[in-house]
């Protein structure tokens, strides 16, 4: 048999490893801590964190900036978070952490990873936005190909604060980069501490976490850490939605020309992504789906589909079979090496970072397709078809999958529907090296103090992909059965079948290929302190891509089984290649300023113009490569009292093109064919609130809101289709307004400090299309959680959506963003997670 294009040949015990690394260096601290720590007198002089007695994180920003100033101080949006406001909020993942950032619209129910996120209206689902660690990235494109900066970048112990930049000077710290996320990881100290933390929750969740952090010599410190998890899942899938872990470790060395860092990452995780599912009968819109599949826990993912087989034709004619399994999720395997370096030789600041990330990526999922349809008629969608293929047909009749017709199905008995979905095996090999150099120095001078800094940035980054996709027929249940649709004679013979042990199409969609790119940016940024009050930064950054690689040829092929019409017109590579060289450039921009009218209150504001270039998809697609740009212009007021915290920004965004393409998902065929492309501008007007309210020492009321009218316009069709129906519409899944407040009470009683909060969390009315024919309503939920803290002991119980409020974050994509589902709320979306409780014990020394 030839060797299968993909593989899930996956030979590391992921989670031995990591949890290995984390018990060693339990060891290793414990031993360092009986060595280097004197005996102490009680209890109560256990020392805290040193992370927690810093002074707050939200004092001290050091993203989108050349050297560390305070939150008051700078020109642009920034909210920073420290490991303890983290901790406290306790999110589900980094895009659920996103959703407590203003300006930031996050759906995080797609799982712990692979989710979906927009700025300020820019309607692009994450490319756009910078992931950063210590203010690299780990994998150069902010959208890798299939997998997003939140699949690469997970927190835990390890993270100190994470500093979430909207805006600003993105566009010249960083590239693609219209705002960026910068997680700033602990590093050691000369005092040894540490913390384990174990968590548990109510969907079979188990986690640990590690830190571990002190001094080598009087010179050099360590730092290490991180997790391990195994989690059933928020829906049930038959199988375990999350598993594996990672480690960090760093050696920071206080050298006399400089400071030197070396970190390494170490990621190998498991995690199951949830697609849409069919919430009410389209027949009826009116009548609920939920006997079928539950809307909290119900799910297409299923156990049928833990060994699929894959069937498909091979360069030369031959054909193949391959067997993935569903429940292996999107499986990442990756080590990330860094090195920083940063020194002050008479105010001449050098600084260069470099970091190389190598990894693999195993995904499997199943992916919606159409939206559920009558049984009786989508069998009669396929009678002329068997009729041609097996001669004449009585009637077509269903089946349990893989069961020859023996074991009858009858939809009537149940929902009455059926439902297609896609399986997507995709296999990715992908490495980033980068490394940034930079130079700041101050200049006095006759009109004020200037800070200038000058920096180059290179990348070469790439992957060796492939991905194929093939559909099944599924009754509509969660963890559904597959099924056969088979054509029968006049005396009930079995002539043959439209699937084939549950496919209903083997290879319908096939994409492959190698990338190698390589860019180079210049920039520079100059922070001009006109006088005491009054500062100005401007800055630009060039950058210069070439795309080189090429796509794998593609064919289509009959397999040859005359008994069914699920091996008709596959697509499989015919062992030719095209290569598909591209070379761009872009310009990015930003002009701010900032006016300090008393130490308590000022103003900023700011023009920036960013550039998004395309992902490595063009290398193997051969597509036209679309620059993407985002001009943001922002104004706000800053307010910094000791009972009151606030940060209104106002904005505007201007994204040209808006690229609105949509291609329809054809039944028949099992592809996307193209339908319909206007061309034209995203426009979001909006304001964001940042504040913090505290009125007493015992309360706190935190809020984040941001109030918008994201609108297409100008919107124009190459051959003249009328865009007048959308003009002025708001965008898709864009909601108005969102946000949330929290109300914080602190008690103290002797040693003892309780903590308990709220979160209201709210996302307006959005559309799933267009034409803004279906929406999906707007929804609220609460979430809360009560802490206890003793000296060296955290507890903490937390719960989200703790009222089981409905609400979808999106429809079917695959379908509904050209004219909707035929209904005026969405009957096919990804529902919220139902409640969900954890238990969160932190031991600290």
């Amino acid at each position: 048999m030839p060797t299968p294009i993909l593989s899930t040949d996956i030979k590391k015990p992921y989670i031995r490893s990591v949890l290995f690394a984390l018990l060693a260096s339990s060891a290793i601290t414990g031993t360092a801590l009986a060595q280097t720590t004197p005996p102490r007198a009680g209890a109560e002089k256990a020392a805290a964190d040193p992370d927690d007695q810093a002074p707050p994180a939200t004092d001290i920003v050091v993203t989108g900036t050349a050297t560390a100033q305070r939150k008051f101080d700078v020109s642009y949006a920034v909210t920073s978070l420290s490991n303890a406001e983290i901790r406290q909020l306790a999110p589900l993942s980094f895009a659920d952490l996103l959703s407590q950032v203003p300006g930031v619209l996050s759906e995080s129910t797609g799982g712990e990873v692979q989710n979906v996120y927009r700025l300020r209206g820019i309607p692009n689902e994450g490319g756009f936005q910078a992931f950063h660690q210590d203010g690299m990235p780990i994998y150069h494109d902010n959208d890798g190909f299939f997998f997003k900066g939140d699949v690469l970048n997970r927190i835990d112990l390890m993270t100190k604060t994470v500093e979430f930049v909207r805006g600003g000077p993105a566009p010249i710290f960083g590239s693609n980069a219209s705002a960026i996320y910068n997680q700033i990881t602990v590093t050691g100290t000369q005092t040894p501490h540490g913390a384990v933390q174990v968590t548990a929750g109510n969907t079979d969740l188990f986690r640990l976490d590690t830190m571990m952090s002190g001094p080598i010599d009087s010179r050099t410190t360590y730092a290490m850490g991180g997790f391990v998890r195994h989690h059933q899942g928020y829906r049930d899938n038959g199988f375990p939605s999350d598993r594996g872990g990672q480690f960090r470790i760093n050696l920071r060395h206080e050298a006399d020309f400089g400071t030197l860092t070396v970190s390494g990452l170490y990621l190998n995780d498991h995690n199951v992504f949830y697609l849409p599912v069919p919430i009410a009968d389209p027949r009826d819109p009116s009548v609920s789906l939920n006997p079928f599949i539950d809307y909290f826990n119900g799910t297409m993912n299923t156990p049928v589909l833990r060994n699929a087989t894959m069937r498909y034709a091979v360069p030369g004619g031959a054909q193949t079979t391959e067997q993935r399994d569903l429940g292996n999720g999107r499986h990442t395997q990756m080590f990330s090496g860094g090195m920083s370096y940063e020194g002050d030789f008479d105010g001449w600041q050098p600084s260069f970072k470099m970091r190389f990330t190598k990894g693999k990526l195993s995904f499997d999922a199943l992916y919606s397709t159409a939206n559920p349809s009558d049984a009786n008629g989508f069998a009669a969608s396929y009678l002329t078809r068997a009729g041609t293929a097996f001669g004449p047909v009585a009637r077509l009749g269903y089946a349990i999958g893989g069961t020859g017709g023996a074991l009858v199905y009858d939809p009537y008995a149940a929902s009455g529907l059926v439902i297609g979905g896609q399986y997507r095996a995709i296999e990715a090999d992908f490495f980033s090296g980068q490394a940034d150099l930079r130079l700041t120095k101050a200049f006095e001078t006759p009109i004020g103090r200037h800070q200038l800094t000058v920096g180059a940035y290179g990348a070469n980054y790439g992957d060796d992909f492939r991905m194929r996709y093939q559909d099944y027929l599924f009754e509509v249940a969660s963890r559904p059965r597959t099924l056969d649709l088979f054509a029968y004679d006049a005396n009930g013979r079995i002539l043959g079948s439209v699937t084939k042990d549950g496919v209903l199409r083997y290879s319908t969609t096939v994409l492959g290929g190698k990338s190698d790119i390589n860019m180079y940016a210049f920039y520079g940024n100059d922070n001009w302190q006109v006088t005491d009050r009054l500062r100005i930064d401007a800055g630009i950054r060039h950058e210069k891509y070439a795309f080189r690689g090429y796509g794998l040829l593609q064919g289509q092929k009959d397999l040859g089984d005359s008994t069914t019409l699920a091996d008709d017109a596959t697509r499989y590579f015919t062992g030719g290649v095209k290569y598909n060289p591209y070379d761009i450039s872009v310009t990015n921009w930003t002009v701010g300023g900032d006016f300090d009218l008393t130490d308590r209150i000022g103003f900023y504001g700011r023009i920036s113009r960013e550039s998004q270039v395309p992902g490595e998809g063009i290398v193997y697609s051969g597509a036209v490569p679309v620059i993407n740009r985002a001009n943001q212009y922002e104004a706000g007021i800053k307010i910094d009292y000791p009972i009151l915290s606030l940060y209104l920004t106002g904005f505007y965004t201007k994204f040209d093109p808006y690229n609105a393409s949509f291609v329809a998902y054809n039944p028949q065929t099992g592809r996307t064919d193209q339908s319909l492309t206007f061309i034209g501008t995203a426009k979001t007007k909006g304001v964001e609130i940042d504040a913090t309210l505290r009125p007493a020492p015992w309360f706190q009321l935190a809020s984040a809101f941001t109030f918008s009218d994201p609108t297409i316009g100008n919107l124009f069709n190459e051959k003249g289709a009328s865009a007048a129906a959308v003009e002025g519409n708001q965008l898709i899944r864009q909601p108005k307004n969102y946000g949330n407040i929290r109300p914080t009470f602190t008690f103290h009683s002797g040693d003892t400090t309780i903590a308990t909060y709220l979160r209201w969390n709210y996302v307006g009315r959005r559309y799933v299309d267009l034409f803004n024919r279906t929406q999906l309503p707007a929804y609220d939920t609460l979430a809360a959680g009560i802490t206890m803290s003793r000296p060296g002991w955290e507890a903490q119980i937390v719960g989200d959506n703790i009222t089981n409020a409905h609400g979808l974050t999106e429809g079917n994509t695959r379908t509904d963003t050209l004219a909707g589902q035929g209904s005026p709320s969405a009957i096919y979306g990804r529902p919220l997670f139902g409640r969900n409780v954890r238990l969160v014990v932190t031991k600290r020394w």
